[in-house]
């Protein structure tokens, strides 16, 4: 079991910035491969970013250039730096974790075993 806690969420204006939170606790050797999705009402729960163990990193081509994700192994906590927002942007955002994944499955929801409540970003224009 692995539990995850986001944190960080909040309403800003377009072009600014967030610093989203994951804490994990739990079986987080065995899960230790972190993604970040998001959601917006009425669409498809979509990848951001992930993490691999080893600190390999993925974006999704939306986001890449403005968010940034890391890792504190030591802490078991994960994170998302999100600047230069758009409105686009707004949605819930999730933390998930999985076991070691191929690249080719970092953005799939359906690879990802735990996820945590969530924490709404929201940026206006």
């Amino acid at each position: 079991q692995v539990q995850l806690v986001e944190s960080g969420g909040g309403s800003v204006q377009a072009g600014g910035s967030l610093r989203l939170s994951c804490a994990a606790s739990g079986d987080t050797v065995s899960y230790s491969f972190m993604g970040w999705f998001r959601q917006a009402p009425g669409r498809e729960r979509e990848g951001v970013a992930a993490i691999s163990a080893s600190g390999r990193i993925y974006y999704a081509d939306s986001v890449k250039g403005r968010f940034t994700i890391s890792r504190d192994s030591r802490k078991n906590a994960v994170y998302l730096e999100m600047t230069s927002l758009k409105p686009e942007d707004t949605a819930m955002y999730y933390c998930a974790a999985a076991p070691p994944l191929y690249s080719s499955g970092w953005s799939l929801p359906s690879n990802y075993n735990y996820w945590g409540r969530g924490t709404q970003a929201t940026v206006s224009s």
